[in-house]
């Protein structure tokens, strides 16, 4: 008898953004489909016609065909990727042509912290409509740096984990589901927020971290100057006072996307082809195919980061709770399945997981729950998945 499944996934906020704020972010970001045209493209330009068989082979269910591309054709790709460089830090075009390590250098020799005129602290950079300079939502936004902040801020405690991240008062929650994943995956963390940063004896007012834009890796520098409001910092901040690296990652990829208010209102999807140069699959929970259980734990053990929803059908439907307290139109991140030899509903307070002996930590209050499966495709509206490639 097949044993019961049950799916782990933590919330994210979300918010309903303007059909002015939509279009702007459009013309700034580009549609998602309009930009994996685009990656295609540069990736069969770059890597020729065996890598282009193996960037589709994550999106082909035909297992003969997989299993053609994971021989010769995986092997001519990596060698050919290895070789130009992909997959390394020092590979990244420098965003706005703006070198980290020059500039930290400058700014060291100088004694000097650095203020980035690319994106300065000015209220422009916050946004341009809900958050723009006339807003009363920006009023009294001071933009401070870490040290103003607390007496001994760090860039990372003891790991990054999705526990790190907390949504502020912008509607980016597809960021945050994007973000808590990336954390599941340490290679692919390292590729986003690179090693070496922090506030030691090295510090210079000065971070940087990369992100897979139309085609390549881009390395984007910032300055660590923060929004805050009376004192606490005014978007993403970690449940550690004294950590940044999550509040410094919003930054820079607000930043390469024009402003903060750029990013409310988004997919989870993005933000995983954005950390990763992955392939997006998205699957409607009313017709899944019967495999699907197998789907989401081979993508999650092949280390592809997911997210679900719940889709809204008007705006009175934005932020609707239902009776399971769910919330619509929220971005949740899928950390893990599982599946077990008995039935139960899979509560915090569930007596079924006393007799699992390898029990996930079901009582945490870290925002983090599981459920059946069953309920799950009851409940939910949507999956995303992106498969990681070479790149």
């Amino acid at each position: 008898m097949p044993g019961n499944r049950a799916i782990c996934a933590r919330p994210q906020r979300r918010m309903i953004l303007s059909a002015e704020a939509q279009e702007v972010r459009a013309h700034r970001t580009g549609r998602p489909a309009a930009r994996e045209q685009l990656r295609i493209r540069e990736n069969l330009r770059s890597h020729g016609n065996a890598f282009s068989a193996l960037y589709w082979s994550g999106l082909n269910e035909e297992r003969e065909l997989r299993a053609d591309m994971s021989g010769i054709a995986s092997t001519l790709a990596k060698q050919r990727a290895l070789a130009a460089g992909f997959g390394t830090n020092a590979k990244a075009v420098k965003y706005n042509n703006q070198d980290f390590e020059a500039l930290q250098c400058q700014c060291l020799s100088r004694g000097v912290l650095f203020s980035d005129p690319n994106f300065p602290a000015v209220p422009e950079s916050l946004g341009f409509n809900e958050l723009g300079p006339r807003s009363h939502k920006t009023r009294g936004v001071e933009w401070k740096r870490p040290g103003e902040l607390c007496a001994s801020p760090q860039f990372i405690v003891g790991g990054a984990t999705r526990t790190d991240i907390c949504q502020g008062a912008l509607g980016d929650c597809w960021l945050l589901a994007a973000i808590a994943s990336l954390t599941l995956n340490e290679d692919v963390l390292a590729r986003v927020v690179p090693s070496g940063q922090g506030f030691g004896d090295n510090y210079a007012g000065i971070f940087h971290f990369q992100f897979w834009q139309f085609g390549e890796w881009v390395d984007v520098v910032i300055d660590d100057r923060l929004p805050t409001k009376d004192g606490e910092l005014l978007f993403v901040h970690s449940a550690e006072g004294s950590e940044f690296w999550s509040a410094l990652l919003e930054k820079a990829y607000a930043k390469i996307n024009g402003s903060y208010e750029a990013l409310s209102g988004g997919s989870t999807s993005e933000g995983f082809e954005d950390f990763t140069g992955g392939i997006a699959e998205s699957y409607d929970l009313r017709k899944v195919p019967s495999n699907f259980f197998q789907i989401l734990k081979k993508a999650l053990d092949s280390g592809a980061l997911l997210g679900c929803s719940i889709d809204i059908t008007s705006a009175a439907d934005s932020e609707a709770v239902t009776r399971q307290k769910l919330v619509k139109g929220h971005a949740y991140s899928l950390t893990g399945v599982v599946e077990v030899e008995w039935t139960g509903a899979w509560s915090d307070s569930s007596q079924e997981w006393n007799s699992v002996s390898e029990r996930p930590n079901a009582n945490a209050e870290d925002g983090e729950f599981w459920m059946s499966l069953t309920d799950f495709l009851r409940h939910y509206s949507r999956v995303e998945i992106v498969t990681l490639t070479q790149t």
